[in-house]
Order: structure tokens, then C-alpha cells, then sequence
């Protein structure tokens, strides 16, 4: 039995703008239906899998928990991070939390991967397991199908080969410059570092204890005063916070001695770019992957991706680019740039624009909302609430609020009145009247709600209840 434990937590800036800090790239779907959590969830799952435990920030909770109920995943173990400490202490406390079942094999495996065949990925974890028995430890190195300086790579000379077909690690190589990727590829012994692990939990914890033991006082801390809160464990925020943010490789895997690598040849992609995506995508006559409402006119070798079908993106004479177009953002970029992808955050941070970590959608536990107007001392909104969804018992000092309903019913509660609406009808709210919103119905609820006041930002909220249990003052 192989205990999945699968890394969400990352923003995944470098896929700006479809990726970004409010909903990352890890719950879009960027290759296929369902996003890559998702299928990351549907390949670890079946017999001689357990339940999974996914690590992911404590703003990312309920995605995961609406993503794997669409799964009909929900017996999973979720551990909630206060602040994001990178994949070493992520991998720390979800072997912490085994410590229970030592012999017990995970499997510790990124959550923004594509694998195009299943069964032969699967095929080689099996193969793997049999050496994570045995007290070892296990990654996987991918054949390299191009140069590639921005992935990691694990020297393997191909003649220490064991009886399960797994091969001894010499070295790891941690992004090469271009000349130097170029020449490991020529000799055939580097291969991509899959950033996967299997091992023991008992061995994991060891190898912790040996190379990082500042990091394992934090996590036992973080873990003992860990509270439940709904459907995850949330880490306690102060004693996690001293954590060295840490990858798990350079804490642990690169001090490891004798581990093995199984060779994973099922066609993987990392999707930490926009070439990742264009390399793992189909393309047409002229090497261009177009997705959505693109149109490719004598272009070569590029990337045209529309999100949003009411925009038409047209590429005309374009030659080694990436152009991704959403709601409110479009990023324009040579194929030999997108590694700086994430410098387009920076600088939209620095200038204080929305666009830098959030969407116009914005998710809660409820459901969603979306601005589609805004201007001076008033706003309009679509919101979106799931059956069975409620917004927090709340009030503004700043400002009204009308709502109407367009799709769906609601139970609305204002002062100690409630009154249900169907379509088409409408309520108001004054400035500073304690107020509900509720779904008592089987289908979505769908609203406008049009704001105004002196000032609209999602600050202003008293909160008095709230069913998701959430600390941070948002709608």
C-alpha cells in the first residue's frame, strides 16, 4: 500500500496571468478537463493506494475540498500551511503526521504535473516500491527530450543497475547553464529530476533528523498544536513560522547517500512554464499550440492561448512566442524569456495592480464572486453561492448593498427579518444593517449585487458568525 501525499501549495507565478496567487496554476485546467490536482489525485488513487494527504496553503482549503468532492475524493487527509515554507517542511510534517505507521510507504509527488500514461507510470512506482521497503529511498529521473536549463537533473551512470531495475544516484545537478545541459544530454547519464520521492516514513524522518534537525522541533511544534477545523488540520501558524523556508531536496535528498532512481519514461511534464505547456500540448502544421479562441496566421512555433471565449486572440507573423490572454491580463513573451515569466508579477506588485495576485473571480468556501463594474462610490458584483452555501452573519460601516437575484433562490437574513427570494427579485440592504446570504436550494444561486458608499473595499466586514470558520476579514 502506497500513502499518497500530494505538494499544493505553490502560486506558480511563472504561468502569470492564468496562474496567480488567488487561484494557482495547480486548480486550473491547463492540459485536459480537469486541473492538474485533479488529475495528480485520479493517478495515485485505486487499489494499492491509500487515501491521499494533500499539504497546501491554508487559502487554498476549500478548493481542494470542492476539487476532490468533484473527485469523489473526499476521505483524503488535508494539512493546512499558515505561511508557505517551501516543499521540505510540506514533506516534514506529512511524514510527522505518519510517525504512527514507520514501515508505511509515501509516495511525496508535486501537484502540477502531466503524465500521459498512466499505466506505465504506475508500472514503474510499483517496481520502486519494492526498494522503498527495503529502508531506501527512491526518485525518479526522466529521459530528457530536449535541453532544458531550468529543471533540475540527477547524474546516473546507467551501469549500477539493481535487480528492480533502479539505478544509483552520483550527483545532482541543480538548473545548469545552456553549454552545461547541453553537453549532460550528450553524455546520456543526466536525466530530469521528476521531483518525486518514495520512501518509508521512518526513513524519511531519519533522513530529516540527520541532514535538518532545526526543521523537525518546528514541525512536531506545528503538528502538536495543530487544531481541526472542518474538513483539515491546520498547522499551528507561530511555531511553523520558524521554519527555514526550504526545498526538500536541498534539505535532505542532496546529503541522502545511496539512493536509487527509478527511470519514469511515461511522458511527464513539469508545468512550471508557458513552454512546458507548449511542449506538452498538440500543435499544428507550423509547431503552434493554440488554445481556446486563437487564431495562429502565418505564425511558427508559438503559443496562442485565449481564456476567455468572448476575446479573440490573433497572432499574425509571430515566430517563437507565447501570448496568453484572460478576463483583465495578457502577456506577450519570447519563447527565450518565459523562465523570467514571474519577473511580470514583481513589477505589477510594484506598481499595485489587482492583476498581480488576484483574478476578477475571486473563490470562498461559499462559492464565488466577480466584479463587472467599478467606479467612484460604487460597484457591481456577480455572485455565485453553492447549495447549501452561506456567507458570514455580517455588516459595512461604509456601505449599502442591493441585491438581486437572477438564477436560484435565496434565503436572505437582514436585522432579525428573513425572507426568501426567487428570480427576478430584489432586496436592500442599508449601511451597517446586520446581514445573511443564503442558498437553501439544490441549484446555484446566481446574484448581482450593487454596492455604494464612500468605501467598497473587502476590508470592511464586522464578522459574527461564520460556518467556514475563517479568521481573515474577506467576504
Amino acid at each position: 500500500m502506497i500513502y499518497p501525499v500530494i505538494l499544493a501549495g505553490g502560486c506558480g507565478t511563472r504561468l502569470w496571468p492564468v496562474s496567480r496567487q488567488s487561484f494557482p496554476k495547480q486548480f486550473t485546467s491547463l492540459v485536459g478537463e480537469k486541473s492538474l490536482f485533479q488529475q495528480t489525485l485520479d493517478r495515485l488513487s485505486g487499489p494499492g493506494f491509500a487515501p491521499a494527504i494533500v499539504v497546501t496553503h491554508d487559502d487554498y482549503r476549500f478548493i481542494v475540498d470542492d476539487q476532490t468532492q468533484e473527485e469523489d475524493q473526499a476521505d483524503i487527509t488535508v494539512i493546512a500551511e499558515p505561511v508557505a515554507r517551501n516543499t521540505g517542511p510540506a514533506a516534514l510534517v506529512a511524514a510527522l503526521s505518519m510517525q504512527d505507521t514507520p514501515d508505511a510507504v509515501m509516495m511525496l509527488i508535486p501537484s502540477d504535473h502531466v503524465i500521459e500514461d498512466k499505466k506505465a507510470f504506475e508500472a514503474v512506482v510499483r517496481s520502486a516500491e519494492k526498494v522503498a521497503k527495503k529502508e531506501g529511498i527512491v526518485l525518479f529521473g526522466v529521459p530528457p527530450t530536449r535541453v532544458e536549463p531550468g529543471f533540475g537533473h540527477l547524474h546516473i551512470p546507467q551501469a549500477n543497475t539493481d535487480e528492480n531495475g533502479l539505478q544509483q544516484i552520483a550527483n545532482f545537478v541543480e538548473k545548469p547553464d545552456r553549454a552545461t545541459a547541453e553537453k549532460m544530454i550528450d553524455s546520456a547519464e543526466y536525466f530530469w529530476n521528476a521531483g518525486m520521492v518514495l520512501c518509508r516514513v521512518g526513513t524519511l524522518v531519519d533522513a530529516f533528523m540527520e541532514h535538518a534537525p532545526q526543521l523537525v522541533s518546528a514541525c512536531e511544534s506545528a503538528l502538536a498544536w495543530a487544531e481541526e477545523d472542518l474538513s483539515c488540520l491546520k498547522l499551528h501558524a507561530e511555531a511553523y513560522a520558524q521554519c527555514e523556508s526550504i526545498a526538500l531536496d536541498y534539505a535532505v535528498l542532496e546529503h541522502q547517500r545511496n539512493m536509487r532512481a527509478a527511470i519514469l519514461d511515461c511522458g511527464w511534464s513539469d508545468m512550471g512554464n508557458w513552454s512546458a505547456l507548449q511542449n506538452a500540448s498538440p500543435k499544428d502544421c507550423d509547431g503552434n499550440a493554440l488554445s481556446g479562441n486563437a487564431t495562429a496566421i502565418r505564425c511558427e512555433n508559438s503559443l496562442l492561448k485565449s481564456e476567455n471565449p468572448d476575446i479573440a486572440l490573433v497572432g499574425l507573423g509571430l515566430e517563437d512566442i507565447v501570448a496568453v490572454a484572460t478576463d483583465d491580463g495578457i502577456l506577450v513573451a519570447h519563447s527565450d524569456a518565459v523562465d523570467d515569466a514571474a519577473l511580470t508579477v514583481d513589477v505589477l506588485s510594484q506598481q499595485e495592480a489587482v492583476q498581480a495576485k488576484s483574478f476578477r473571480r475571486n473563490y470562498r468556501p461559499w462559492g464565488y464572486f466577480e466584479t463587472l463594474s467599478l467606479g467612484h462610490r460604487f460597484q457591481v458584483k456577480r455572485l455565485m453561492v453553492k447549495p447549501g452555501g452561506q456567507l458570514s452573519l455580517q455588516s459595512h460601516v461604509h456601505r449599502a448593498e442591493h441585491w438581486v437575484v437572477v438564477a436560484g433562490s435565496a434565503r436572505v437574513t437582514i436585522g432579525d427579518k428573513v425572507t426568501l427570494l426567487t428570480e427576478d427579485q430584489s432586496t436592500y440592504i442599508p449601511l451597517g444593517e446586520i446581514h445573511r446570504l443564503e442558498n437553501p436550494g439544490k441549484l446555484p444561486l446566481h446574484l448581482i449585487e450593487v454596492q455604494s458608499g464612500s468605501y467598497l473595499g473587502e476590508d470592511d466586514i464586522a464578522r459574527y458568525e461564520d460556518i467556514y470558520n475563517r479568521t481573515t476579514i474577506v467576504a
